[in-house]
């Protein structure tokens, strides 16, 4: 098969090209993609609504991507090459005091991101710094690494919420990301795993994930957990997960629902005494512990799959992605 690459010229307007590999400068890399996920954010790309500042036309999208190592840059080790690799997405500069805090994805240089500001993986090859690649093992299913990134935000929120073996844990939101959720907080053997969703034909698959419990948001829901993830992005996810918590409890917010929503209530917080925090992608810390939880088998993303595509059906893929039909789950293009 030719090389080709997905480029969006502008908001609606995309074309599928010829693709030349670049070869990979000093400190990088040259990948061979194996496969590429979409998300939401793809389709804001696409559609011209991602915030301003997140997003530079023209571009080959694609963040989500598994491939192996087909060539190295000068001062990369060349032990890399013939690699299965995933990769970080933010472009840190490495150098101001939150790269070296380990926060790269706050980095004060401003924001640069594969598939976003910078070419993605929606292309044969990607070239990109060696230092943000994240080998896999040997026998690893590339398929199932492709959705690592965004396993990898999630990993970033257990990190946060930081459960405890024992400890009462809630997942809110049933998508990709409520799934990972799901069995992050499943690796540290809770006492209860809850899952909150709209969607009541996600049971099954959020108790094989390793839910104890599942609840729609119109069922009456506990108030006594110890640690709550929301993954929804719903203009009312955040109150139904810090209504979740008992006193003291911990939430980790990962959604970014539309302008309006209902807001913490700060008397509630306060009051409750909530620990709050929120995630804005993955650090290399959860790249690496999302890396090491997947080798130790206790991820599974391949279930997550519903669909494969060749590249050149990037349009069917994006309209896929925005059908709300709940057969649909992770759509995942082929180069």
């Amino acid at each position: 098969m030719s090389a080709t690459q997905v480029v969006i010229e502008a908001p609606g307007a995309h074309r599928v090209e010829e693709h030349t590999p670049r070869e990979p400068g000093p400190g990088e890399a040259l990948v061979a993609v194996h496969a590429v996920g979409i998300c939401g954010s793809d389709r804001e790309v696409y559609q011209g609504n991602r915030p301003e500042g997140y997003v530079r036309y023209p571009l080959t999208p694609g963040h989500e991507w598994s491939g192996t190592v087909s060539a190295v840059g000068a001062g990369v080790p060349t032990g890399l090459v013939g690699r299965k690799v995933v990769g970080e997405g933010f472009r840190n500069c490495q150098v101001c005091d939150r790269c070296h805090a380990g926060e790269t994805t706050l980095c004060s240089h401003g924001y640069e991101e594969t598939g976003f500001t910078q070419p993605g993986a929606m292309a044969t090859t990607l070239t990109l710094p060696a230092r943000l690649l994240h080998p896999l093992p040997d026998d690893a299913d590339l398929t199932a690494a492709a959705l690592l990134e965004p396993a990898a935000c999630i990993a970033a929120a257990a990190l946060k919420g930081n459960a405890r073996p024992g400890e009462r844990v809630a997942v809110v939101g049933t998508g990709t990301l409520g799934m990972f959720a799901v069995q992050f907080l499943r690796a540290v053997s809770p006492g209860e795993l809850l899952v909150v969703g709209t969607r009541g034909d996600r049971e099954a698959l959020s108790r094989q994930f390793g839910a104890t419990d599942f609840r729609t948001r119109g069922q009456e829901l506990p108030d006594d957990f110890d640690v709550v993830i929301e993954t929804a992005g719903s203009a009312s996810a955040a109150r139904t997960a810090a209504s979740l918590l008992r006193r003291g409890g911990r939430l980790v917010l990962t959604g970014i629902p539309a302008p309006g929503a209902d807001g913490l209530d700060p008397t509630d917080l306060v009051v409750r005494q909530l620990e709050v925090h929120t995630v804005f992608g993955a650090p290399p810390d959860a790249w690496a512990h999302t890396v090491r939880v997947f080798a130790a088998g206790l991820l599974d993303p391949l279930p997550l799959v519903t669909h494969e595509l060749p590249l050149t059906e990037f349009p069917q893929a994006i309209e896929l992605m925005g059908a709300g039909d709940p057969k649909v789950g992770k759509v995942l293009l082929r180069p």
